[in-house]
């Protein structure tokens, strides 16, 4: 079935849906779990009928519902899901006009991916005066600091030529996320949080809509936590949940944040950089049956699911990659980007969806295929609806070897396009 996304804000209509065959049990106790279960705050604005939706998964799944067995889990992605902007960009921006990037003795040795191309560039511009080891002076070096923020940004060098090549999983990784984690190789975990933090206190304190300079280029320069994310997740603890975030940022720098939604670095699962003698390396713990490596394996896509299984629900080995049975899912699953559509579209209660027109989350969320999709615009500076229609039906699904093609359901059948119908820019 397909729930129809009403306009306006705060539309009071609850739409009541059936629940899908996989769902785990629900609580039948009605207006007595709702008195016990703790409530979202209702003076935090959510669009249409989502905040209504989350409150009934809430009742019905929360531990206080009175339904025995474990905990309920929820996962939330990061960048755009909890927060506005993205925090290894604020970071590296931070390191970079402080001086934290130490010059590898070979730039090529710090992707297994990186171009011959983007070597020479990296290596002109950023030089090779600085002994290997030592800070590059990124802050007065334009060029450098210009190179490596291409490289993260577009993942090209500033002449415009590709900065990754080779194969890869294309629903497990990607170089250009694996490489911040491998710039700061020769660092501490304790110093990477450090420097996280650092750019937190920064971007908390400049105002909504401020911008910064990195080399020559312009970047956001604000981050700021959503209201109404710390309050969902507020609630689902009081309510029982284990709730967890899974990003694709660094886990240091992802755990210098999470403590601001209330979640210690137990709770917190990002990219596991390898350590030596108590350093960060270009090594990267790998999931599953994909043994550690150089980035083979992220939480990104296909690998968040893989990351919540093999750390939350303990399954090890190939089978850490399949969708499990509904007893050893998430029951909610917040996401904003096509990186997070596998874990998002495994939760058994509630599929959050933020809103930023990507085409493979964007399809599955419209779609609404269990009744159990919530659409929301991003709650600061939502973007605008996107005109046309999400190509559902030809290109919407990346796959592995980085094709596109139709998004399917779970029964094999093709997702028409979509159009996109949420409100998004008022």
């Amino acid at each position: 079935m397909r729930s129809t996304i009403v306009a306006g804000l705060l539309a009071a209509t609850v739409l009541i849906t059936a629940a899908p065959a996989d769902a785990a049990p629900t609580s039948t106790s009605g207006a007595s779990s709702r008195d016990r279960c703790p409530q979202l705050d209702t003076s935090l604005p959510w669009y249409g009928d989502n905040r209504a939706k989350l409150q009934k998964m809430i009742d019905e799944r929360g531990t206080c519902s009175g339904i025995d067995g474990r905990r309920p889990v929820a996962a939330f992605d990061w960048d755009n899901t909890v927060v506005k902007n993205d925090i290894t960009d604020a970071t590296l921006a931070w390191s970079l006009r402080h001086d934290k990037i130490l010059r590898p003795a070979r730039w090529r040795d710090t992707s297994r991916w990186l171009t011959p191309a983007a070597d020479r560039a990296l290596s002109a511009a950023c030089g090779t005066s600085v002994p290997v080891g030592r800070p590059l002076p990124t802050s007065v070096d334009t060029d450098c600091a210009d190179e490596i923020f291409e490289i993260r940004e577009k993942s090209q060098t500033m002449g415009g030529e590709p900065a990754f090549a080779g194969n890869w999983n294309h629903r497990r990784t990607v170089p250009g996320y694996a490489w911040i984690p491998q710039l700061f190789a020769g660092h501490t975990p304790k110093a990477l949080r450090s420097f996280a933090a650092q750019a937190r206190t920064e971007q908390l304190a400049a105002p909504i809509g401020a911008t910064q300079k990195v080399g020559t280029h312009t970047v956001a320069g604000y981050v700021r936590y959503y209201e109404q994310q710390k309050d969902l997740i507020r609630t689902l603890k009081a309510a029982g949940f284990d709730v967890y975030i899974v990003s694709a940022s660094s886990e240091p720098i992802a755990e210098a944040w999470s403590g601001g939604v209330g979640l210690d670095r137990r709770h917190t699962i990002g990219i596991r950089s390898l350590t030596r003698h108590g350093k960060l390396t270009t090594g990267i713990r790998g999931c599953g049956d994909m043994p550690d490596g150089r980035g083979e394996a992220l939480p990104y896509m296909d690998g968040k699911r893989c990351f919540i299984n093999q750390e939350i629900f303990k399954i090890k080995g190939a089978a850490a990659w399949q969708r499990q049975d509904p007893a050893h899912r998430i029951a909610l699953g917040a996401g904003d980007a096509d990186t997070d559509v596998t874990f998002v579209d495994d939760a058994t209660g509630v599929h959050l969806a933020i809103n930023r027109n990507k085409p493979e989350l964007m399809c599955r969320a419209l779609d609404d295929a269990d009744g159990r999709w919530a659409v929301n615009p991003m709650f600061i500076a939502p973007l605008p609806r996107k005109s046309g229609v999400y190509p559902c039906s030809t290109t919407g699904a990346t796959h592995p070897d980085g094709s596109l093609g139709p998004v399917l359901r779970h029964d094999g059948s093709v997702i028409p396009d979509q159009e996109d119908l949420a409100l998004q820019a008022s």
